[in-house]
């Protein structure tokens, strides 16, 4: 149990502050891959993308380019999501749903093609320029953060591609990885989605080179809901973002909600998105009056969740540009296939399907990546996002009430201790074990969990009157800076 990465009380830690440019992510070297773009003038895309790749190596068992991605980004007084999350084989026939990962549970890896997406769209550098940092770092060496090193040792089917876990502060290189990516700045996403990479990759799975030669991500309306004044942007399905804004709905009538209320507002949310949330499906009437009026008479049913992991990072240039960017391989090192001789690791998101019950041919999974925006006024407050899997709804209700109710900045709002609504039960973090007592009295079913690898980890910049501030949870290896 001494190697299980605790919570820690400890005095608070300021937020961040920027006069006009902010990145937060969750690892040390992705943050500064960002701010070099900036400092160049890149735009917040630009240094996204950055961060991004940067991720995929100095992370790689939480995010890599054979993963998914979604974004929304803020420009020009408007919000515009990016789906860059890929379908389930279209010749794929419906059977079980996989669970531990293998070859046929890879669904269409979209972030090269959100990388390009994104940079046509709003980058001012090259997707070429923001891949050099990654590129860089996998040739020459990355030292392992407290949590890559951690979670690596701990993944029960790491790549032995990848060598050995390694320790805290040591050196690691990945070599395949970083010529990947050179041929991906050098000739663009079709070195990824055509020729001899899609061809190791059809072969390793069971996807086809026409699932990947054909794959387009797509830009999408973000849903909306006003919260205390203030509209929360999250994205659409097949993401489960609607349960977060539903969550919201559920408290708004409530003036000062408790924890518990908190607690019961996500657990009913959730259950609404696993039966509601498909590829496509339309989700405004869980936002109605009628449906949160009902709703918020009924009791919570406390279902399980399946696992997840995943990479959340923010960014914030002097144009007023935001964007909220999310990636993700699923669970730590996806599927475990690595395509052979690319340094791709492939995700394992058809497991998402595990919701519906079936797999779908050529449509997307129940999706847990969630990057959010806060609009106030017409302006923007800011992205912010927590990883983590299925924790990911409840952790943004966690993050929202913390600010947008109890006031807090983003640094104190995402170092405070959480709840996860799990399997019948609820886990409390040990910052909530005083809570234990009275939770239990009221009827609900709680444990102090340890292990604070459960409760995800966010990252998060605001606009405050004029003022920059940022936050970067403590539960990962990044921090947010600007200038």
């Amino acid at each position: 149990m001494s190697d299980v990465p605790r919570f820690r009380d400890a005095p608070g830690r300021g937020p961040a502050v920027a006069a006009e440019a902010m990145v937060a992510t969750s690892q040390a070297p992705a943050t500064l891959a960002g701010l070099d773009m900036l400092r160049r003038g890149g735009s917040a895309a630009d240094a996204a993308i950055a961060a991004a790749a940067v991720c995929c190596v100095a992370e790689p068992m939480s995010t890599g380019i054979g993963g998914d991605a979604f974004a929304i980004v803020w420009d020009a007084g408007s919000a515009t999501g990016l789906d860059a999350a890929g379908p389930a084989p279209r010749g794929a026939q419906p059977h079980e749903v996989p669970t531990a990962g293998g070859p046929r549970s890879v669904d269409v890896p979209g972030a090269v093609a959100g990388w390009a997406a994104l940079s046509e769209r709003y980058g001012k550098l090259g997707l070429d320029t923001c891949l050099t940092p990654a590129i860089d770092l996998a040739e020459r060496g990355v030292a392992a953060g407290y949590h890559c090193s951690w979670m690596w040792r701990h993944t029960p089917h790491a790549p032995a591609e990848f060598g050995p876990a390694p320790a805290v502060g040591e050196v690691y290189r990945l070599a395949d990885l970083g010529r990947m990516l050179r041929l991906i700045a050098g000739n663009g996403p079709d070195a990824f989605y055509r020729g001899p990479v899609a061809e190791a990759i059809a072969a390793s799975t069971w996807l086809s080179e026409e699932d990947l030669a054909s794959y387009r991500p797509g830009w999408v309306e973000p849903l909306s809901y006003a919260y205390r004044g203030v509209d929360v942007l999250e994205m659409p399905p097949p993401t489960q973002g609607v349960a977060a804004l539903e969550a919201l709905g559920l408290l708004a009538p409530l003036e000062r909600p408790t924890l518990g209320d908190r607690m019961r507002a996500v657990a009913l949310a959730l259950e609404d998105a696993y039966e509601k949330v498909r590829d496509g499906a339309d989700v405004a009437s869980l936002l109605s009056e009628s449906h949160l009026a009902a709703r918020g008479r009924e009791r919570p049913r406390l279902l399980r969740e399946p696992a997840g992991g995943t990479v959340y990072l923010c960014a914030l240039d002097s144009d007023g540009m935001a964007v909220s960017f999310i990636q993700s391989l699923y669970e730590s090192f996806g599927s475990g296939v690595v395509a052979p001789g690319t340094g791709v690791v492939l995700n394992n998101r058809a497991e998402g399907f595990a919701v519906s019950g079936a797999v779908e041919p050529g449509r997307r999974p129940y999706h847990t990546l969630m990057p959010g925006l806060l609009v106030e006024d017409g302006r923007l407050r800011g992205p912010f996002g927590v990883m983590g899997g299925f924790i990911q709804a409840q952790a943004h209700v966690q993050y929202l009430t913390s600010v947008l109710d109890d006031g807090l900045d983003p640094q104190a709002a995402l170092d405070r201790a959480r709840f996860r609504v799990d399997a019948g039960r609820v886990r409390l973090e040990e910052g909530l074990r005083h809570r234990a007592d009275d939770l239990a009295a009221a009827g609900w079913p709680v444990r102090v969990e340890p292990d604070r690898t459960l409760f995800g980890g966010g990252q998060a910049i605001e606009i405050l009157e004029g003022r920059i501030l940022g936050g970067s949870d403590p539960r990962k290896d990044g921090f947010a800076a600007g200038f």
